[in-house]
This record gives C-alpha cells, sequence and structure tokens, in this order.
C-alpha cells in the first residue's frame, strides 16, 4: 500500500482524482442483463425489495434481490426503459442474478438476454465528473439512477465510489475511443485499488466484500435499496419483520483507525473491553493519514463518535 501514500501523490493519480477532480474507471466486466416482455415490471417488482412498476423510462433505482429467508442474494442498478430494464450489477452475481429470475419465469412474458459481452461500460467518477461529461458532448441525467440516451450508447448517473459520477454503457467496440477521450480531456484512469480506497473512504459498501449473504438488509445500513410499503416481495416477510420490531444486533458503519496497517477482514475491535465491532474491509487513507474502514458494528457501540480500540489502537465511529 506504500505507493498510495500521500507524498506520493500527483494531481494526475487517479486516487487524487477520484477525491478532488474526476478519474474513469474500466466497469466492463459488470454484468449487464436486458429484461423484456410484457411482464417484465411485474417479475421484477415481484422479486425485489425496491418499487419498480412505477417507474418511467428514464428512470430507475437500486435494489436487492434476497432469498426467502431474507438473506441477499445480489444487489442491482435497476434501470427502465422504453422496451425493457437493464440490470447492472457486480461481475460476482452476474450469473446468480440471471439464474435466479430465470427461476422464476414459469408463465410470465418475460425474456432475458446477458449483454455483458457485448456493451462496456466505462464510469467518470468524482466531483468534475459532469464536466467530463460535457467535454465529452454527453448528456447528464439529473436524479440518482436516471439514465439519458447518447450516440454512443447510454449514459446513467450511478457511480461506485461514493463521490458521484456517471456510468457510460457502450458497445464494447467504442469503449477505447471512449476512454481515449476521456484521458485526452485531462481524467485519468483509475486503477481498480485506488477506487477502492476512495469507496471505503466514503463508506460505500460494494457487494461481495462488505455485503454478502450472511447480512439481513437493515444490518448493511442501505436502506436506499427498499421500499417499505410496496407490496409483497420475496423476503419481504423478514425485512417487515425486522423492522416492525427493531430486531437488529449489529450494522453496518465506518470507521478510522489511528493505524498504517490495515487490520484483515473479520477482524474483531473492542470498545471499553467488550466485543464491539468486525472489519469488513480496511484500507489505508493516504488523505487522511490513518486507516479506514467498515467494519459491522454491534449497535450499542454504533453511535457516531464511539471510541473503539484494535490491539491497544485507538479508533472511532464515523
Amino acid at each position: 500500500m506504500d505507493v498510495f501514500r500521500v507524498s506520493t501523490l500527483t494531481k494526475t493519480d487517479g486516487y487524487t482524482a477520484l477525491r478532488e477532480h474526476a478519474a474513469w474507471l474500466d466497469l466492463s466486466g459488470r454484468g449487464k442483463i436486458r429484461a423484456t416482455g410484457e411482464d417484465r415490471g411485474r417479475l421484477l417488482h415481484a422479486m425485489t425489495t425496491n418499487q419498480v412498476e412505477t417507474l418511467k423510462p428514464g428512470q430507475g433505482c437500486y435494489a436487492f434481490f434476497l432469498s426467502a429467508q431474507g438473506r441477499i442474494l445480489a444487489d442491482v442498478n435497476l434501470l427502465c426503459f422504453e422496451d425493457h430494464f437493464l440490470l447492472d450489477t457486480e461481475p460476482e452475481t452476474r450469473t446468480k442474478v440471471y439464474e435466479h429470475l430465470d427461476r422464476y419465469i414459469i408463465a410470465d412474458d418475460v425474456s432475458l438476454q446477458d449483454q455483458t459481452g457485448q456493451v462496456a461500460t466505462l464510469a467518470i467518477e468524482g466531483p468534475e465528473a459532469g464536466a467530463a461529461l460535457a467535454k465529452l458532448g454527453a448528456p447528464q441525467p439529473t436524479e440518482p439512477y436516471s439514465s439519458a440516451p447518447w450516440s454512443y450508447g447510454t449514459v446513467a448517473r450511478l457511480d461506485t465510489t461514493g463521490k458521484g459520477g456517471f456510468f457510460l454503457m457502450i458497445p464494447m467496440e467504442e469503449k477505447q475511443a471512449v476512454a481515449s477521450q476521456l484521458t485526452g480531456a485531462g481524467f485519468p484512469p483509475a486503477t481498480g485499488e485506488e477506487a477502492r480506497i476512495v469507496r471505503i473512504e466514503s463508506g460505500r459498501p460494494r457487494y461481495g466484500e462488505e455485503i454478502t449473504e450472511r447480512y439481513l438488509v437493515q444490518e448493511t445500513n442501505q436502506l436506499r435499496a427498499v421500499h417499505f410499503s410496496k407490496g409483497c416481495y420475496l423476503g419481504q416477510e423478514i425485512v417487515e419483520r425486522v423492522r416492525s420490531r427493531a430486531q437488529i444486533h449489529r450494522v453496518l458503519r465506518r470507521l478510522e483507525l489511528d493505524a498504517s496497517e490495515p487490520p484483515a477482514a473479520r477482524t474483531k475491535l473492542k470498545s471499553a473491553g467488550a466485543d464491539a465491532a468486525e472489519i469488513a474491509s480496511a484500507v489505508f487513507s493516504p488523505a487522511l493519514g490513518k486507516t479506514v474502514a467498515l467494519a459491522y458494528v454491534r449497535t450499542q457501540f454504533a453511535e457516531p463518535g464511539t471510541t473503539i480500540e484494535l490491539d491497544g489502537t485507538a479508533g472511532r465511529v464515523l
């Protein structure tokens, strides 16, 4: 991790650009599943935690797919178009999402097509992402999860780092040309590790690392994924039971530790001698000069400012 120390940073590295300006990421490995057919909205509404049936073309939402036991199988950005929905999901859950949906298509008029290999995703993220789009002559959707057509493909207001930005979903053969335009306009590429540091600094969890089938919806603290009055969906009974009884014992929180060596996932932390938290992910932050982490914190220790420690190293809940 020494390559990311403050003394080595320049105005052109991806880490600094993501935090202060804008940088682009190649996210073409993300799963992209197209759902067509007259029953597509009804099926997706019944299979996800968010409100889908009322979405209009150009709108979208973030949602979870759950098991019948309320465990999180995957997360997805759902984009609504005139004649289809596009499901954008993590590379690790692409096949799982496709097979999960396909299993529940019985008498429904729904067809699924995995477009991952044909559609590239370039993300432009950071405070100046809008300026990058302007230099490309691309539209700028204004609402979270909204999208707009572009001469190359589709622009969606999505980001992975918590710094704001846009996904450019374009034919795979156009990827290099668009990437070259972004770099030529002064927006550098960022590596996956640079983006991960910024993401954890921002407190943005990712399915497959901080969010897995181990956790319940409310434990992840990502309630933007849930519509609590939408009606029945797979796993709703558990979500509603947890909500009505307020029965969670841990919740995902951002932490800071006065340490230069990030602890491994599953490392336990204490507060006043009691077990208080378990690390989900941790990185050294060059900008802050300390370790930042996402951790599942016991609810009695989850208030911001609560002091925690790891082997004598002080830290706090943010």
